[in-house]
């Protein structure tokens, strides 16, 4: 008998963003003056992300002869694939299943390359020798997953000396926790100044920090506009039928989840979960960090 593999609520959320969207990425996209705020832009939004990521690769990159990546929470392996093609040595680190089964299929597909795909947390990656490491660690969204303390601590083992961590990502801004309204509705991402704290001690310097806020937060006005105008409308014509056909089990099943239900709705659809609010309470930052010290692990020689 087949064994049973559970999925997080985190793994479901990413798998059904990409299967409702219809999209092979799983981050935000990048959305200027030039490119209309539609659902069918969404693409090419995420394809200028992307974009803005790979040119930031080359630059990084652009003087060593055969520079190693290693994609931390590798999604679809859309953006590998785009990195394999530019001719780079990649591996990828991912711990969700659902996810690592469209990666795979996605390698297949391309002959000839060579990847190892490390289907666990970044946290269980162990210690390299030097001769091994990666020369970038990719943070393409996955940054916030990770605790700060083993980004600071992990990251050393992975990267050669002078190696970089290319972080895009949201953190939370100095509104969280406020009180007001709106501050529950985003939940996710590291303090940005627990962040800059940790950094201050650590092995690495900063060396770009770039505020992709503005350009980040149209998404939200998106999903905002899907939540109110589609599925909240879609719930209530439900809510309808179901309290009409099946009265007392519909208000027993909202009775005992109506915790969960009232978390979500506030979350979802108090109208909290607005552009502005992602402003306030979001920092979207394009990271570059630095190893300027270098780890005293396994050398390799």
């Amino acid at each position: 008998m087949a064994r049973k593999v559970s999925m997080s609520s985190r793994e479901l959320g990413l798998v059904l963003a990409q299967q409702l969207l219809d999209v092979d990425d799983l981050h935000y996209g990048l959305w200027d003056a030039d490119l209309p705020l539609t659902p069918g832009n969404i693409a090419t939004a995420q394809q200028r992300y992307t974009e803005l990521l790979l040119d930031h690769v080359a630059r990084l990159l652009n003087a060593i002869e055969t520079p190693r990546i290693l994609d931390v929470g590798c999604g679809t392996g859309h953006m590998l694939e785009q990195l394999l093609a530019r001719g780079y040595q990649v591996d990828a680190v991912n711990p969700s299943p659902a996810l690592n089964r469209q990666v795979r299929a996605r390698l297949e597909r391309l002959p000839g390359t060579q990847v190892n795909l490390f289907e666990c947390n970044f946290e269980a990656l162990p210690a390299l020798p030097t001769a091994q490491r990666y020369d970038l660690l990719l943070f393409s969204e996955s940054f916030q997953y990770i605790p700060l303390v083993d980004i600071f601590t992990i990251s050393p083992r992975l990267l050669r000396p002078g190696g970089h961590l290319l972080v895009c990502d949201f953190f939370k801004s100095d509104a969280h926790r406020d009180g007001a309204a709106g501050d529950r509705s985003f939940s996710g991402g590291h303090v940005l100044r627990s962040f800059y704290e940790g950094l201050a001690t650590s092995q690495f310097s900063l060396q770009h920090d770039e505020d992709l806020t503005a350009r980040v937060s149209p998404n939200i006005a998106l999903l905002d506009e899907w939540l109110t105008q589609r599925l909240l409308p879609a719930s209530q014509s439900i809510n309808t039928y179901l309290t009409g056909r099946y009265p007392w089990s519909t208000r027993l099943l909202k009775w005992l989840a109506r915790r969960r239900l009232a978390r979500l709705e506030y979350k979802y659809l108090s109208g909290n979960r607005s552009q502005a609010m992602f402003e306030k309470y979001k920092s979207y930052r394009l990271l570059v960090l630095r190893l300027e010290q270098a780890d005293t692990g396994p050398s390799g020689n």
